[in-house]
């Protein structure tokens, strides 16, 4: 059976390598260790689900010249070898006495000289997925030769998207909506929030998504208290404010938005905090420019919801997207990444209705140099009214 084409063409990936390893230069490292999920999609297409077992390790390795090898069990040789990278080594893992280490050893030997530095990202939001006693006899075997932190030579290159990113992006987003919409034209009332989930999830597979990795939300006639939570039992009311809040997939990029479903009109104090919601969005999306920070995208979602009335929950305002459901910068008072042209984010506003609850707004936006550009189809000023 002919397999499909990958998800970007070689050129796409030969620019992100060409990226890294300007960064790389740059920090005077000499190979860069991945062993993250999003990571290796990033520079390889390696795309499955496969990651859910925890039960082997995967690497690539990026010299700071040159292509990278994939060091990978010999289970996905077969789907790395549709990629654009030539040079696989596999081993039958899982191996409990060498589990790919001699191997990866061996790679990045090749890749540093014996007084060189090879990285691998060790700050906020990333993980090293290899077991810390094999992680510790990579280091001795590869001695003197001296791992330091990539984070940010990964970071500040994945978080600026190119167009056939944005595309992707657009086109989860864009299914994602399909599916709010089709769930606001049925009837909700009485419904468990559980059964709600499941539709929610078949929407999404229908509209277009490969998977649906992340279904969030929750219910209440003042708004909710937790928006993490499994959904339950209990069945939705006549007056509640449903908010559902999905992370969907489709070639390996995310959505990540959520709408306010009511169930009748809503009390006048949920009404003005979704009047607020709103508004205080628009005025994020005419003021957000390149260059900006973090920390001022949460200070003009903060104030905006002032202006218009209502307390700002605490917490971040909206963060990174794109190959992960969320991804760096988060929008708080003390993050000072620097915005740039072609980052995609989110705007999350949240404000509180009650002392115990609140409610919470999100669109998704790539910022371009004169500003946000929605990815996500506007929600309904006043949310979606259902089960009238």
């Amino acid at each position: 059976m002919p397999s499909d084409p990958p998800v970007f063409p070689e050129a796409e990936f030969r620019a992100r390598i060409d990226r890294l390893q300007c960064a790389m230069a740059a920090e005077d490292i000499d190979a860069l260790l991945l062993t993250m999920p999003a990571d290796i999609f990033y520079v390889s297409g390696f795309l499955t689900r496969f990651w859910e077992s925890p039960a082997r390790p995967w690497f690539v390795v990026v010299p700071v010249c040159g292509a990278p090898k994939a060091v990978i069990p010999s289970i996905g040789a077969a789907q790395m070898g549709q990629s654009w990278i030539a040079d696989i080594r596999t081993w039958p893992a899982p191996d409990p006495t060498d589990d790919g280490i001699t191997l990866l050893a061996e790679a990045i030997a090749e890749m540093v000289p014996a007084r060189g530095t090879f990285a691998t990202p060790m700050g906020l939001e990333t993980h090293i997925r290899m077991p810390l006693r094999d992680l510790h006899r990579m280091i001795d075997r590869l001695a003197p030769r001296r791992l330091v932190d990539g984070t940010a030579a990964v970071q500040r290159v994945r978080e600026i998207k190119s167009e056939a990113e944005i595309d992707k992006l657009r086109s989860i987003c864009t299914i994602t909506g399909m599916a709010f919409a089709e769930l606001a034209g049925q009837s909700l009332q009485d419904r468990p929030l559980a059964a709600v989930f499941a539709e929610f999830q078949a929407l999404l597979l229908r509209a277009g998504a490969d998977w649906v990795s992340y279904v969030a939300g929750a219910a209440g006639p003042d708004g909710y208290a937790d928006v993490i939570a499994p959904a339950g039992a209990a069945p939705l009311a006549p007056g509640d404010v449903l908010m559902l809040d999905a992370g969907a997939v489709k070639d390996g990029y995310f959505s990540d938005f959520d709408r306010n479903f009511f169930l009748g009109p809503p009390k006048d104090g949920v009404r003005h905090v979704q009047e607020a919601l709103w508004q205080a969005t628009e005025d994020a999306l005419r003021e957000l420019r390149p260059g900006m920070r973090a920390c001022d995208a949460h200070r003009v979602l903060a104030e905006g919801l002032r202006r218009w009335g209502v307390r700002p929950c605490a917490g971040r305002l909206g963060h990174g997207l794109g190959i992960t459901l969320t991804e760096w910068p988060s929008f708080t008072p003390l993050d000072t990444t620097v915005l740039r042209e072609n980052m995609v984010l989110t705007l999350e506003p949240s404000a509180h209705v009650t002392e115990a609850t609140f409610l919470v707004h999100e669109e998704n936006i790539v910022l371009r140099a004169d500003g946000p550009e929605l990815l996500s189809p506007r929600a309904p000023r006043h949310g979606f009214l259902v089960g009238a």
